[in-house]
């Protein structure tokens, strides 16, 4: 009993150093395809002229979609930040998503609302809606009053219906948009017609100072648990998502921060109410319905048009984000299992998501057991501690030197923040990010993994708000 137990650690102890390889060459090659991205893009931005988008009346009208579920302390703030844009053609379209607290009426005493007769303009699954208003004070905002549909899937598509514009911007509301954001995006899609979808960086706006609506200096929070999420944020788009895009194989469009062609979504349906994934189902439904008709298209992300989110600050509410989203991968994976491998949906089929099932979905899972083996081996002698402390130095050594490749990318590139008190802070926080912090969120996931598995029924929840704020030295 004890030989087998033996040979059955030995062998997962070898199977566990093959996939670590493997894991850390993919992401090594994410590395290269994304740096080798910003460059070039950071070698023509020069060139462009944003400004001639913004102010012409050519360039294509944007309708910006804010779904709103009691969000009284931050959505005057997110649409005074919107209205603030610079660009000629948008529309703010705020759905209120059946909230209980304040948030439809400090929107009417702001913005001094008033019924309007706008119609529906498409057919999407959502809700009823129980009223529609414009605004006397800017002509550009709407709000959608409707019943709470459980989803934020469900608040998008009743802006869906009601948006005007070819283009539909999709943001979260406690989110806040560069003023040139815009015509960065829609640049993209005026240069090449093909594109469908388009994600920006999101970032994190907790501890940086916001001044009539815009984020004006980037900041980092004291706050160990915020900068934390800085440096993952900053490692997902800059590397990840960069990659991917490199290779048209992007997976996930952001939905506080992703441009889409309407006439598009609403050709596969809108959003899925019923995912949990909701952002990440569309992408995957619209490669599907692109490749299946054999249509050229593009779905991309670009690093230059920057979002502010704000971003859990207590361990309960981003375990309950973390394990939504996790969650809402497996849930994705599983209904788009047909697209796996399948060579009809290129790099997508062959590439990402067999990236995504072995990496993302399993990864947990098998980073915990890992743990809980190389405990065992240590118990009964299989291994040495010199053999297994080298093997945890090296698996943290590599992390941080993927999450300081970020910073590095973004310093290269953007140095968004530019005090040395702040640059250090994430060098801090990517130093120590794999010392605890990803061994409890391995954790987090792995048990989401489970309930998932299980079929235990997955709610939304609220995240707690601070609200936008002048950031203090």
């Amino acid at each position: 009993m004890i030989d087998a137990l033996h040979h059955a650690v030995v062998t997962f102890n070898a199977f566990v150093i093959l996939y670590m390889l493997g894991q850390y060459a993919n992401q090594l090659l994410l590395v290269c395809c994304g740096w080798r991205e910003i460059s070039e893009y950071v070698k023509r931005r020069s060139l462009r002229d944003y400004d001639t988008i913004a102010r012409s009346e050519l360039s294509v009208p944007v309708s910006i979609v804010i779904p709103a579920y009691n969000e009284e302390d931050v959505i005057l703030e997110s649409v005074r930040s919107l209205l603030r844009s610079h660009y000629a053609a948008f529309e703010v379209i705020v759905v209120n998503d059946g909230s209980t607290d304040r948030t439809l009426d400090v929107l009417s005493e702001e913005y001094r609302l008033i019924e309007d007769r706008r119609v529906p303009r498409a057919k999407v699954r959502s809700k009823p809606v129980a009223g529609c208003y414009r605004s006397l004070r800017d002509e550009r905002l709407v709000v959608v009053d409707k019943q709470n549909g459980g989803s934020r899937a469900d608040a998008m598509n009743a802006g869906l219906r009601y948006a005007r514009y070819p283009l539909f911007l999709a943001v979260d509301a406690d989110t806040l948009l560069d003023v040139d954001a815009l015509p960065r995006l829609v640049r993209e899609f005026q240069v090449r017609p093909e594109t469908v979808g388009l994600g920006g960086i999101v970032r994190i706006a907790n501890g940086s100072t916001v001044e009539a609506g815009h984020v004006t200096e980037a900041r980092t929070p004291r706050q160990l648990l915020v900068n934390l999420q800085i440096v993952e944020y900053l490692r997902a788009f800059l590397v990840g998502r960069t990659g991917w895009s490199r290779i048209g194989a992007v997976l996930i469009v952001s939905g506080a921060f992703g441009i889409f062609r309407r006439e598009d979504v609403i050709a596969v349906g809108g959003y899925d109410p019923d995912s949990f994934a909701e952002d990440a189902e569309l992408v995957l439904r619209l490669h599907r319905h692109c490749r299946e008709r054999g249509r050229r298209y593009r779905i991309g992300f670009i690093a230059d048009p920057v979002c502010w989110t704000e971003a859990p600050a207590s361990l309960p509410t981003l375990k309950s984000q973390r394990n939504r989203w996790q969650r809402g991968l497996l849930q994705m994976l599983w209904q788009y299992r047909g697209m796996i491998g399948h060579r009809r949906y290129g790099s997508v089929g062959m590439f990402a998501l067999p990236y995504f099932v072995a990496f993302e979905a399993l990864g947990p899972v098998i980073e915990v057991c890992g743990y809980a083996v190389i405990t065992l081996s240590l118990i009964f002698g299989w291994l040495s501690t010199l053999m297994a402390v080298a093997f945890f130095g090296v698996a943290v050594a590599l992390g941080i030197a993927f999450s300081l490749g970020a910073l590095l990318v973004e310093e290269r590139a953007f140095q968004r923040y530019r005090r040395w008190r702040c640059f250090g802070r994430l060098v801090l926080a990517a130093g120590i990010e794999n010392l605890g912090y990803r061994q409890w969120y391995a954790l987090i996931r792995t048990h989401a993994t489970w309930l998932q598995l299980r079929g235990r029924p997955q709610k939304w929840g609220e995240m707690s708000r601070a609200g936008f704020a002048t950031a203090k030295s």
